[in-house]
């Protein structure tokens, strides 16, 4: 995997979601087969078959908190430059089709939330963002065509 470049309240995030997977949910899960063993024939026991399956569901996301925390670079905050476009950058732009003006702010994969205008770098937008100044034009390939977009402003949060 990777580098995933976290921000101190998403790392903080991402530990606080491992330690309650890893104590919390395990041991529901792990009663919750208990209680399926305890009906007797598991060979046709739709209870064990889900909780066994939710089982493996919750150590597959466990794995991959791991792998991300095993990965995870801090991002200080306050040394992001505004000059071009980077993680943690938000990019005012407008869409020269629509004419439709957006802020974004470019985030590493895991706090990408597009509802909150959290745009993940690895995104189609957020690789066409990246590295660009303020009055660059940026053309992003997405699944319904091509986007044209001129950057207005890039700005730093905090």
């Amino acid at each position: 995997m990777a580098v995933v470049y976290l921000t101190e309240e998403a790392l903080k995030k991402l530990k606080k979601d491992l330690h309650h997977a890893r104590t919390v949910d395990r041991k529901r899960i792990s009663n919750e087969i208990a209680d399926a063993r305890a009906h007797g024939d598991l060979s046709e026991n739709a209870e064990y078959d889900a909780a066994k399956e939710a089982q493996g569901k919750l150590e597959a996301r466990i794995a991959q908190m791991q792998e991300t925390l095993a990965n995870a670079r801090l991002i200080d905050e306050e040394r992001v430059d505004t000059s071009t476009a980077r993680i943690l950058s938000t990019v005012r732009y407008i869409n020269l089709r629509t004419d439709r003006e957006k802020a974004v702010k470019l985030v590493s994969a895991p706090e990408a939330d597009v509802s909150r205008g959290l745009i993940s770098i690895t995104s189609p937008i957020g690789k066409g963002l990246l590295g660009k100044s303020t009055g660059d034009e940026a053309v992003v390939h997405v699944p319904a065509g091509e986007l044209r977009l001129k950057i207005l402003e890039i700005t730093r949060d905090g």
